[in-house]
């Protein structure tokens, strides 16, 4: 692949399709384009969005190794893959409804920002492993959460 065409690549991934550059909340921005994709790919089976997911984090930990040396910042605010990929863990399995949607979306949001362990810790890593793990994290912890609340209203799934 030609290199100017792997660098445009690289940075519309690690930019979440250009969304980073919002001059405002870009990782919530980022978080938004998530429940885009999200309502976009939950008809999927589970392990069909479960590879979707993981792809995702694989080219993401590569177009964040890159856009993290493009723009000399550790975790710029500019690369939003990372959030929408938390995001997508973070609905994964929940129920595609206006109210779990936004359960999920603050979740995923608040986990982001506070980072418990050993997500926080995640962050610590280097280059594009380290952008995607935190938020991966966050995004499990929010699920589990969500998880949890759906089988409290809901009951068990069998």
């Amino acid at each position: 692949m030609n290199t100017a065409v792997c660098s445009k690549l690289k940075l519309w991934i690690a930019t979440g399709f250009g969304l980073g550059y919002s001059p405002f909340v870009p990782g919530t921005v980022g978080s938004l384009a998530g429940v885009v994709l999200f309502w976009l790919f939950h008809p999927l089976t589970w392990y069909l969005y479960l590879l979707f997911i993981a792809s995702l984090f694989f080219l993401g930990i590569w177009a964040a190794d890159w856009a993290e040396v493009l723009f000399q910042e550790k975790d710029s605010s500019y690369i939003v893959i990372d959030e929408i990929v938390g995001f997508l863990i973070a609905a994964f399995l929940i129920p595609w409804s206006g109210l779990w949607m936004i359960a999920a979306f603050i979740l995923f949001r608040i986990f982001d920002i506070i980072k418990p362990f050993p997500a926080g810790r995640a962050e610590r890593l280097r280059g594009g492993l380290g952008i995607m793990l935190d938020d991966v994290g966050a995004g499990i912890y929010a699920n589990l959460v969500l998880q949890g609340m759906r089988v409290w209203l809901c009951g068990p799934r069998i």
